[in-house]
């Protein structure tokens, strides 16, 4: 897909846990899991002003555009294990 969440970036920076992130947000930490994860089809506007209010960040902090079959410069790119098992 070509828009990449950055949701996971912003989290290890803030140093913030998931869970603690849906509560400040008030989404169920299985839906913040899907948008993170990148399966999410849409994303509200209060969502995504939740999100940057507690993450203390804008919007495109948490998304950006890849091109399609570009490849994704992050550390988290598909086939490769996360630091943090626990999110």
């Amino acid at each position: 897909m070509p828009i990449v969440v950055d949701i996971d970036v912003m989290l290890a920076r803030r140093k913030m846990p998931v869970a603690v992130l849906a509560e400040r947000v008030g989404i169920t930490p299985a839906n913040l899991a899907v948008l993170k994860n990148g399966r999410a089809k849409a994303v509200r506007f209060t969502t995504l002003e939740a999100l940057c209010q507690a993450l203390d960040c804008q919007p495109g902090d948490l998304l950006r555009w890849e091109p399609q079959g570009a490849v994704d410069p992050s550390p988290h790119a598909e086939g490769e294990a996360t630091a943090d098992a626990r999110t």
